[in-house]
């Protein structure tokens, strides 16, 4: 267990990191660009995260998989992630050049012309980023989320600093999708330069037999899941551009991007505790799921409250009052954030357990119902029905994910469901400790003020409820405490 919790807290300083300068861009790039160009800046965001889906082809989730099962071999391992080099190598190629030279037609189907350049950024960083993706995603199932903190932290700080930089200096959107560009490839070759130095020549060696069959013929049903998994994470984006214009995708991106830091514990402990969950020796790691859901039902409720209650005060402080729109964005996207938070773990949890072909049915379902509720009701209602189809597709894709999890793993769902009632309690006293410190147009004081105490009484809540005790409280803080201290410490390993 110890190993889960250095693991997990640092796959969660990998998130933090990576959401403090994602966030400090995004702030920096509404103000800077406003509606219309954030807008533009999004959609070619979405379009280039749909061409990764091609790029990846299923592989960095399938080596995974099978290097979560070597149990430390380090030749075996070495050969895994040779074999799926090769494979990412020609994929990544091949759909960067493609979407380079189809910028033009996509940008006179949309009726852009200044989204062509944006999309040639986009698809220059897409062969670096998809490089970069394998090489973090074979360091997770390898338990070395130490290294891809350091790796991850060189990566955004090149990207935010030069997004930023040629923003400034006049670059507009194409800056900063050409800033993203840099920021990957500068990213990638430092991570290449570390996987060679953590395996040495053994990445080199064909001692091991190929296993890029196996590789291909699990990435198959993970290219699908995963890939409609992503289409239907971005296509609210497109179709929102396509129906209403650029000034509504900025208006609904702005809130969306700043709901993603959000779910980066979730992310963290997944990277963490669903490689855990592999087919192995030790069998799979069951205490390790639950008792990370259980807290992330706990996290995710806490976020709640402000989301519903001050929506507002949050779209006018961080985006500016051009974005006055993406308040009620935000609000109907509370579900969203909360099942956001905890879609990480359980999902990758099934990939893990090498069950990705049955995520495929409740992939196309969940897309079913955002692509139908966008077409009907974005006409009629604006931009806010965006945010209402990713809140009923989630609705639909975290449980059904949920249920293979409890299937495979045999765990009670007794204390859960209580987990969730009792979070729900705090959540609602949090709710009326910030109504009563008022709405609409209050002081950043006063917001500071009343988070914290509402905090507060959410924490009271579940002592009082007994869901959480003082002894977990003091040991949670001990373990953070000591896993700091190490990572600040010479020598990390």
């Amino acid at each position: 267990m110890e190993g889960v919790r250095r693991n997990a807290v640092f796959a969660l300083l990998v998130q933090i990191t990576t959401g403090v300068f994602t966030t400090a861009v995004t702030l920096y790039l509404v103000r800077a660009l406003g509606t219309s160009g954030f807008g533009l800046f999004a959609l070619a965001l979405s379009i280039g995260r749909l061409a990764i889906i091609a790029a990846d082809a299923g592989v960095p989730l399938s080596v995974a998989r099978f290097l979560a099962e070597t149990g430390g071999d380090r030749l075996s391992a070495a050969g895994l992630l040779r074999d799926s080099l090769r494979l990412k190598l020609i994929s990544g190629a091949v759909v960067a050049v493609a979407l380079f030279a189809a910028a033009g037609p996509i940008a006179e189907a949309y009726n852009q012309s200044a989204l062509v350049w944006p999309l040639r950024g986009v698809a220059l960083s897409l062969f670096s980023e998809s490089l970069f993706g394998l090489y973090f995603a074979a360091l997770i199932a390898l338990g070395r989320n130490s290294l891809n903190l350091r790796l991850t932290f060189i990566e955004s700080l090149v990207e935010a600093g030069t997004i930023i930089a040629l923003v400034a200096a006049g670059a507009g959107v194409t800056g900063a999708a050409f800033g993203r560009a840099i920021g990957y490839t500068v990213g990638a070759l430092v991570a290449t330069v570390a996987v060679y130095r953590l395996f040495g020549r053994a990445l080199l060696s064909t001692r091991t037999a190929g296993r890029t069959r196996e590789i291909a013929a699990y990435a198959a049903p993970l290219i699908v899941a995963s890939g409609a998994y992503m289409f239907y994470s971005q296509i609210d984006v497109m179709i929102v551009g396509a129906i209403l214009g650029a000034h509504a995708v900025g208006i609904f991106a702005a809130p969306m991007q700043l709901a993603i830091p959000l779910a980066y514990i979730g992310q963290a402990l997944a990277n963490s505790v669903a490689p855990r969950q592999a087919v192995s020796d030790k069998g799979p790691n069951v205490p390790a799921f639950v008792t990370g859901l259980r807290w992330l039902i706990i996290v995710q409720t806490a976020l709640i409250a402000p989301i519903v209650v001050w929506p507002d005060e949050i779209s006018r402080i961080l985006l500016g009052t051009q974005f006055a729109q993406s308040a009620d964005v935000l609000r109907v996207l509370a579900p969203y954030i909360f099942l956001r938070g905890l879609g990480p773990l359980i999902s990758t949890t099934v990939n893990y357990l090498g069950r990705a072909q049955q995520r495929i049915p409740i992939v196309l379902g969940a897309l079913v119902v955002l692509v139908a509720i966008d077409v009907v009701l974005l006409p009629r209602i604006g931009v806010v029905a965006a945010a209402i189809g990713a809140s009923a597709a989630y609705s639909l894709y975290v449980p059904a994910h949920f249920v293979i999890c409890w299937r495979e793993l045999g765990f009670d769902l007794r204390p859960l469901a209580l987990t969730g009632l009792r979070a729900l309690v705090a959540a609602a006293a949090m709710g009326g400790v910030l109504l009563a410190f008022g709405t609409g147009t209050i002081s950043i004081g006063t917001l500071i003020v009343g988070s914290v105490v509402g905090t507060v009484a959410f924490a009271v809540v579940l002592v009082l409820t007994r869901e959480v005790s003082r002894s977990e409280l003091r040991r949670g803080g001990a373990a953070v405490s000591t896993h700091v201290s190490r990572l600040l410490a010479p020598g990390l390993r």
